[in-house]
């Protein structure tokens, strides 16, 4: 059961010496201290964070190789000067331990600290699906800049590159591997690219621009092992039809788990994110959660509009105006720059009917509810002209 955040607008920080206290230092972390500062200066904030406390824009993470750059080309600011800028306590490098919802406290570096409010950003790690062999723990993920990082040295060496996945940012960082000059293989086990986002001729569309950049699509398809070839330097993926593919590096982009294991073991609840309420709330009382470790309406929304808004909405909640989040229709841009596309709304599930609008200046495709709503659409190259306008006749959520 929610705690009736409206009945204690008057009293949100019961305790005048403990602060507000982030678990996290993603882009929901930080846009949530930037809300909270532009209109208090002087609250107490701390921070944990299990890595360095950086500030840089992670979908930079999806075309790092045609671009050339390193992990620390992204760093927009060191953690002590972003921690000086929007002053707040910096706890860099420290793992949260536990939670203790009774005491209003976490345990961090075998200490306990006093909270007033503490808001949950602990964000999602990359899913690494399941798979038979003695190369699996050569598999690299690319989900945060310390990933990056450490992988940047034998990416960057790499001829062949084997992607796991082929939803959004599996196909970002195929095209982008491709642009680089890498030969790049691309499994996923649905019939097309993007499958949850993109009707079926878009897709298609999508993946003929990629096998022209020489982008092999094991589409239908899974990885079943990786064993270090003869030479030792080298991988062979086996896949479920039976192909042998011999490559430099893998790389998972299967899909995000939200990080919920501290929630869960303090009692509060949790579905595939933390579950919140409109107000960002969880089960437990003066405990929130935002960005791509939060569940709220049944969906984890791991853009960055969503983590926007939902900072904006609990910094006034934070400071004792209780907000609820409000989201419009959102547009996401896909990272795929030989073949451009805009989305919104839901175009594939739920369809009663799809419009379409193809000519030499790319494609559009409407889709509409059963009642004769626009619930979703696809534009794609100068079709993406017609995004904003589009938009507008999106319902909020």
């Amino acid at each position: 059961m929610y705690f009736s955040l409206l009945q204690e607008s008057n009293n949100m920080l019961q305790s005048i010496d403990a602060p507000i206290v982030i678990i996290g230092s993603g882009f929901a972390a930080y846009q949530l201290i930037r809300a909270i500062r532009r209109t208090d200066a002087s609250t107490p904030i701390q921070v944990f964070t299990a890595d360095e406390g950086h500030d840089y824009n992670k979908p930079d993470l999806s075309h790092v190789f045609s671009k050339r750059q390193l992990a620390s080309d992204l760093v927009r600011s060191q953690g002590s000067e972003i921690a000086n800028e929007l002053n707040f306590e910096l706890y860099a490098n420290t793992y949260v331990e536990a939670i203790i919802p009774q005491r209003h406290s976490l345990i961090a570096a075998g200490r306990e600290f006093p909270y007033a409010k503490l808001v949950l950003a602990t964000g999602a790690r990359a899913f690494v699906p399941p798979m038979l062999g003695n190369a699996v723990d050569k598999v690299v993920t690319l989900n945060s800049l310390q990933e990056y990082q450490a992988a940047e040295s034998d990416l960057a060496l790499a001829k062949r590159v084997l992607v796991i996945g082929g939803g959004l940012i599996g196909t970002e960082l195929s095209m982008d591997l491709a642009s680089a000059g890498k030969k790049v293989i691309t499994v996923d086990p649905c019939m097309q690219l993007m499958a949850s986002l993109l009707p079926e001729y878009i897709a298609t569309q999508l993946g003929k621009q990629m096998q022209r950049q020489g982008v092999y699509l094991a589409l239908n398809n899974s990885v079943n092992s990786l064993n270090t070839a003869a030479d030792q330097a080298t991988i062979v993926a086996t896949l479920a039809s039976a192909e042998q593919l011999e490559v430099d590096m893998v790389i998972s982009a299967a899909g995000l788990l939200p990080n919920i294991q501290l929630a869960q073991q303090a009692g509060i609840s949790v579905g595939r994110g933390v579950l919140v309420n409109d107000y960002m709330e969880t089960s437990a009382k003066d405990i929130f959660a935002l960005g791509d470790c939060a569940e709220i309406n049944g969906k984890v929304l791991a853009y960055l509009q969503p983590a926007l808004l939902s900072a904006n909405a609990l910094a006034k909640t934070l400071l004792g105006q209780p907000t609820k989040l409000s989201m419009p229709a959102m547009l996401v841009k896909v990272k795929t720059p030989h073949y451009p596309i805009q989305l919104a709304g839901q175009a594939v599930d739920g369809v009663y009917r799809w419009q379409m609008d193809i000519d030499a200046q790319g494609s559009s495709v409407k889709a509409f509810a059963h009642n004769g709503d626009l619930q979703g659409f696809v534009v794609a190259e100068q079709h993406m002209n017609n995004a904003f306008s589009l938009l507008k006749a999106l319902p909020r959520t």
